[in-house]
């Protein structure tokens, strides 16, 4: 969507400056001839850079779709994608109707090509840019980092600090169970201050069953209502749903890209336990954050400080299967990345809270298992 007003924002400023181009009569004034065929050439010539636009997408998609996982959608969502693409049709747009506009005109202010031309410089910069970017979404280590900062920063978004007391759930009657009876759809937004003044208005409490990343599918209950009525609308309202997952308010997203990545690398296909250890390195990062971590969901209160709104959050455990079991099972033949696992269970132990150490040691005992046809992986007496 935003994308999209983007476009249409630049196609509509670039129409309205080329058709004012012919009442600008500032500055030096040169044969208008000229300057028209000019603009024509330029913008023409900047329907190509549409379609070098295009093919870098379709290029750096296609590849990390094949390389990396197909759930992996950086550089397609990436903002500079769509700005140089509306950037560039807005300026054709400029150059296309100032030289119409100017058609007629015996001359025109030298401040026209000089708009032009500086547009041009701002398209050339911006197609840099892209470049730049288009190269670092092929890249094994750049794309490695820039899930894993996402992950992080959407982490701290969502979890609430570790030292901030909770309020009690109540014990009161469910009044209603909300259910998802549309399309399978994945939810990847949650309106948490739409849904918050609803549920005041309404002197109810929403407690969900689902979280952001989770498949809606039909019948699937999504939420209970407590204390006063609410219309089911108003909560489906407050959930944005969609086809893909996003990294909005999904913190499990960054590890499952980055368990894909690793599981395509240990394949026999790929056979490539190098690049499976790169993404642990990563998978360790965001585990550690997650193993310090006490909250099992978002509370939300009104001003008054009742509490309105409560949002599942997955779990240790949830993590842990999510990025490592997987990738256990399919490192039996690889020593490297079997001690890997190893001391990725031995570092995040040592900064997990007490119960979720059980977790780990499971996960430890299976490697052992799997480090028993290499002597030298196996742990010390």
């Amino acid at each position: 969507m935003r994308a999209g007003l983007t476009q249409i924002l630049c196609v509509v400023v670039g129409l309205a400056a080329g058709l004012a181009m012919p009442y600008l009569r500032s500055g030096p004034m040169i044969p208008a001839r000229q300057v028209s065929e000019m603009l024509v050439a330029l913008g023409l010539g900047l329907l190509g850079v549409v379609a070098v636009i295009f093919s870098l997408l379709f290029l750096v998609v296609q590849w990390a779709a094949t390389t990396f996982t197909p759930r992996l959608l950086l550089f397609r969502d990436d903002p500079i994608v769509w700005r140089t693409f509306a950037f560039a049709i807005g300026q054709s747009v400029f150059d296309i109707t100032a030289a119409l506009a100017i058609s007629n005109e015996t001359d025109v202010s030298v401040v026209v090509p000089s708009l032009a031309v500086l547009a041009l410089l701002a398209t050339l910069t911006l197609i840099r840019l892209l470049q730049l970017r288009a190269f670092s979404a092929i890249q094994l280590a750049p794309v490695l980092t820039s899930i894993s900062s996402r992950g992080r920063a959407v982490f701290a978004a969502v979890y609430p600090a570790t030292d901030l007391e909770l309020p009690p759930l109540p014990t009161l009657p469910v009044i209603t169970t909300i259910e998802w009876h549309r399309p399978p759809a994945v939810l990847q937004q949650i309106l948490v201050e739409d849904l918050l003044q609803s549920a005041r208005s309404c002197r109810s409490m929403v407690v969900l069953r689902v979280s952001p990343g989770s498949t809606l599918r039909d019948g699937l209950p999504l939420a209970d209502v407590y204390g006063g009525p609410m219309p089911a609308n108003t909560i489906l309202d407050a959930l944005v749903s969609g086809s893909e997952r996003t990294f909005t308010q999904d913190p499990l997203l960054a590890i499952r890209l980055l368990a894909d990545i690793a599981l395509r690398a240990l394949s026999p296909a790929i056979n490539d336990p190098a690049t499976a250890v790169q993404a642990l390195d990563e998978i360790e990062d965001l585990l550690s954050l997650v193993a310090s971590v006490r909250a099992d969901s978002i509370r939300v209160v009104d001003e008054r400080g009742d509490l309105r709104v409560v949002i599942p959050l997955p779990d240790f455990t949830t993590f842990v299967r999510t990025g490592l079991d997987d990738v256990i099972a399919s490192a039996s033949n690889s020593p490297l990345v079997l001690g890997r696992l190893r001391d990725l269970l031995s570092h995040v132990a040592a900064q997990s809270e007490s119960r979720n150490r059980d977790i780990l040691a499971m996960r430890a005992r299976w490697i052992d298992q799997l480090s028993q046809g290499f002597p030298r992986l196996e742990p010390p007496l």
